[in-house]
């Protein structure tokens, strides 16, 4: 197999399952009371986190399921379980109580756990990754493999960095939309 292909293959494969444009609603929901610093602080750490998980897996991934006697679709069903509870909690847009809300200065509990992992390193990133390199021929495969799946996670920090986040303008009523990029104007409406 060409090196072009696998690396292609490998790509396209962890672009569909991270999905780090998709999964740009889901940040900004989940860190919606964070700060704007805070909020891409928060991005850096849940792309560090799945790196370390997804390179933990790559190198040890099969060891470690063969030891917890875990075969590859069980994990697939639970992450699959996992990431259902977490959606329906995003979808019923459920505020628990005070006490569960997000400190505005705690950006590292958010960013590791969901957005971390299981977003980005979820079962389906860690059993690719556990496939990808038990077909990997040699080291240069395995550069492959850490070459693309760096690339979508620095993709996932740039949609990130260039998401909108939503908010209004009280005083004048019309709703804007914000970025870190761009600071909120707004308008009267006439």
């Amino acid at each position: 197999m060409s090196d072009t292909r696998f690396l292609a293959e490998v790509l396209v494969t962890m672009l569909v399952i991270m999905d780090p444009v998709g999964n740009v609603p889901i940040f900004l929901s989940v860190t919606r009371r964070l700060s704007a610093g805070a909020r891409n602080r928060a991005a850096l750490v849940a792309v560090v986190t799945a790196a370390a998980v997804i390179g933990i897996f790559a190198i040890l991934g099969r060891q470690v399921l063969d030891y917890l006697d875990v075969s590859v679709p069980a994990l697939q069903g639970a992450g699959g379980l996992l990431l259902l509870l977490v959606a329906l909690e995003l979808l019923t847009g459920s505020d628990r109580d005070e006490a569960d809300a997000i400190d505005p200065d705690d950006h590292v509990g958010v960013a590791m756990v969901p957005l971390g992992t299981p977003l980005l390193a979820g079962p389906g990133a860690i059993v690719a990754t556990i496939v990808f390199v038990g077909r990997a021929n040699d080291a240069a495969d395995r550069g492959l493999i850490a070459l693309a799946i760096a690339g979508v996670l620095l993709s996932r920090v740039s949609s990130s960095a260039f998401s909108a986040t939503p908010a209004s303008c009280s005083s004048a009523g019309s709703p804007v939309c914000c970025s870190p990029r761009s600071p909120c104007r707004c308008s009267p409406t006439r």
